[in-house]
C-alpha cells in the first residue's frame, strides 16, 4: 500500500461585528430576527439599487488582516462571483478575487508532538453572505423550502490558506488559532451557532514526498471544529482507500453528515473559471488611506502568541495557565494587571492564577460577562490580589475564600474588612486545634487506630471532623500535624 500524506487547505469565513450589512444601511445582527424584516433594495438585488461600501467593515477587515500577518493593499478591487442559487438574490455575490484587500499572512500553530508550523494565508478578502433557505420537512402538504434574506449582504471576511495542513489536528489547532486571533483582533464573535464563523476544508492526498496532487476534494458547512477534525479524517481515509485501489479520486464538494460519520458529494467542484468573475462596475476601487493604516497598526500591540508567551516568560505560568489567561485580550489585560499588583507585595503569580482560573473564570461564565465587560462588571483586580495573600498565607480556608471573593466580587468591598465582619479567619491557634483534635479521635477511635497502625487514608475521615467542629475555620494541614502529634504520644 501507498504511503500518503494529506494536503490541506482551509477556506474560513468570518462576520464582522458591524451594525450594518457591508454595502447598505440594513442590520447585519439580529440573529433570532424575524425572517425578511432587515431587508432593503439594495441586499435583495433590486433593479437600479446601487450599493456603498461599509468603512466599519473595511477598518475590521484591516485590523484581521494585521493579525494575521497579511499584507494589506492600498487598493482593492470588488468583483461580482456569478452563480445561481435560490438565496442569491442578484444571481451574483459582491467578492473580491485577485486584488483583495490582504495579501500574503501567516498563522503560527501548535504542533501536538511538539513544536510550532507557520500556516501561510494566501488572502483575507470581504464579500457579502448570501441569504438562508428554510426547508420544510420532506412530504405532505407543507414539503416546500422559504427563503429569508436576512443574512443578505452582512460583511464576511473570507479568509483563504495554503495547502499547508498535513493532517486533521493540524487542522484543528489552525481553526482553533485562528479563532482566538479574530476574537482577540475584536473583528468577530466567532459564534459557530449563530453562522458568524464558517468553515470549509480542501482535503487531497499525495504520495509521501510527491508534488501537490491535481484534484482536491472540498467538504463545506462545517459547524464546529470538531466537526472539521473528524470530516478529515474520514476523508483522509476514504480518499486513501480509494487511491490504493486504483480509483481515481473525484473532484467534488461534500457535506459532512455527523449522524453516519462520513462525508457525502454534493455536487461537483466548480473551479475558478465557473463563476466568472469581472470587476463590480456598481463600485470603485478600495482605496485604504496610509494615515488609518498606520493608525491600525500602532493600535496592534500584542498578539495572543506573543502574550502567552510574556506569562509564562514574566510570572512564571505553564503553557496551559498562559492558554487560560489569553484567551481574549481583555482577561490578558486583567490578568497582567492582577500579577503585576500583587508583585508588588511579594506575591508570586501561581495563587493569582488559581482564583483566576478557578473562582474568577466561573463567576464570568455564569454571569456571561463578555470580554469587553470585563473591567466593568468585574471585582477590581486589587481586591482579587488581596484575597489571594490571604488564602495564600493561610489566614482563611480554600472554602473561605470562596465565600470571601464572592462577598468581595458583590460588594466591592476590601476583602480584609470582609474576613474580620464574617469571621472566616482561619485557626491556626495549636491550643483550640488540639481540642478538636481531640474530639475528633474520640469520635472516630477506629481512624485513629488505623492511623496510629500506618494507615495514612485514615487521616482523611479525622481531619474532615476537625474540620466540621471547627465550621471550616481550622487550618487542615495545622490539623493534620496535631493529631499525628496526639496520636505520637
Amino acid at each position: 500500500m501507498t504511503d500518503f500524506e494529506p494536503v490541506i487547505g482551509l477556506e474560513v469565513h468570518a462576520q464582522l461585528k458591524t451594525a450594518a450589512k457591508l454595502f447598505c444601511r440594513c442590520a447585519a445582527g439580529g440573529f433570532d430576527a424575524p425572517a425578511n424584516t432587515n431587508i432593503c433594495p439594495v441586499c435583495t438585488g433590486q433593479p437600479g439599487a446601487l450599493p456603498a461600501a461599509n468603512a466599519g467593515a473595511v477598518e475590521l477587515a484591516v485590523r484581521a488582516g494585521l493579525a494575521l500577518n497579511c499584507r494589506v493593499n492600498e487598493v482593492s478591487v470588488f468583483v461580482r462571483k456569478n452563480y445561481f442559487y435560490p438565496d442569491l438574490p442578484k444571481a451574483y455575490q459582491i467578492s473580491q478575487y485577485d486584488l483583495p484587500l490582504c495579501g500574503a499572512g501567516e498563522i503560527t500553530i501548535d504542533l501536538k508532538a511538539g513544536g510550532t508550523k507557520k500556516v501561510r494565508v494566501r488572502r483575507a478578502h470581504l464579500e457579502e453572505d448570501a441569504g438562508k433557505l428554510l426547508h420544510s420537512p420532506a412530504g405532505g402538504a407543507q414539503d416546500h423550502t422559504l427563503a429569508d434574506f436576512n443574512r443578505s449582504g452582512v460583511p464576511l471576511l473570507e479568509i483563504v490558506s495554503e495547502p499547508d495542513l498535513n493532517s486533521a489536528e493540524e487542522a484543528y489547532s489552525c481553526l482553533t488559532e485562528l479563532k482566538l486571533l479574530l476574537q482577540w483582533a475584536g473583528v468577530c464573535g466567532c459564534d459557530m451557532e449563530k453562522g458568524e464563523l464558517r468553515c470549509d476544508v480542501n482535503v487531497s492526498l499525495r504520495p509521501r514526498g510527491a508534488a501537490t496532487p491535481g484534484y482536491k476534494v472540498e467538504i463545506k458547512n462545517l459547524n464546529s471544529f470538531k466537526a472539521a477534525r473528524d470530516a478529515v479524517s474520514y476523508e483522509i481515509s476514504r480518499q486513501a482507500a480509494a487511491l490504493n485501489n486504483g480509483e481515481t479520486v473525484a473532484r467534488d464538494t461534500r457535506l459532512w453528515d455527523e449522524k453516519a460519520r462520513r462525508t457525502e458529494p454534493m455536487r461537483s467542484k466548480e473551479a475558478a473559471c465557473d463563476y466568472r468573475y469581472f470587476p463590480e462596475p456598481d463600485l470603485p476601487p478600495l482605496r485604504v488611506a496610509p494615515e488609518l493604516l498606520a493608525g491600525l497598526k500602532s493600535k496592534t500591540g500584542d498578539l495572543p502568541r506573543e502574550a502567552r508567551a510574556r506569562f509564562i516568560r514574566d510570572f512564571a505560568l505553564n503553557a496551559y495557565e498562559a492558554g487560560v489567561v489569553a484567551s481574549t485580550r481583555e482577561l490578558a489585560a486583567y490578568a497582567e494587571a492582577c500579577m503585576r499588583h500583587a508583585a508588588t507585595i511579594g506575591l508570586g503569580s501561581k495563587p493569582i492564577m488559581n482564583l483566576l482560573g478557578g473562582e474568577f473564570l466561573a463567576r464570568v461564565n455564569e454571569n456571561r460577562i463578555a470580554p469587553k465587560d470585563l473591567a466593568e462588571k468585574a471585582i477590581r483586580p486589587e481586591l482579587l490580589v488581596k484575597t489571594a495573600a490571604l488564602a495564600s498565607s493561610g489566614k482563611v480556608s480554600a472554602s473561605a475564600a470562596k465565600t470571601l471573593f464572592a462577598r468581595a466580587w458583590e460588594t466591592g468591598r476590601d476583602p480584609q474588612a470582609l474576613l474580620e465582619e464574617l469571621g472566616l479567619a482561619q485557626v491556626s491557634d495549636p491550643a483550640q486545634l488540639e481540642a478538636w483534635a481531640r474530639e475528633a479521635i474520640a469520635a472516630r477511635p477506629k481512624a485513629a487506630q488505623d492511623l496510629k497502625a500506618g494507615n495514612e487514608r485514615a487521616l482523611g475521615p479525622l481531619v474532615g471532623l476537625l474540620m466540621e467542629k471547627s465550621a471550616g475555620k481550622a487550618n487542615p494541614r495545622a490539623a493534620g500535624e496535631v493529631i499525628r502529634k496526639i496520636l505520637g504520644e
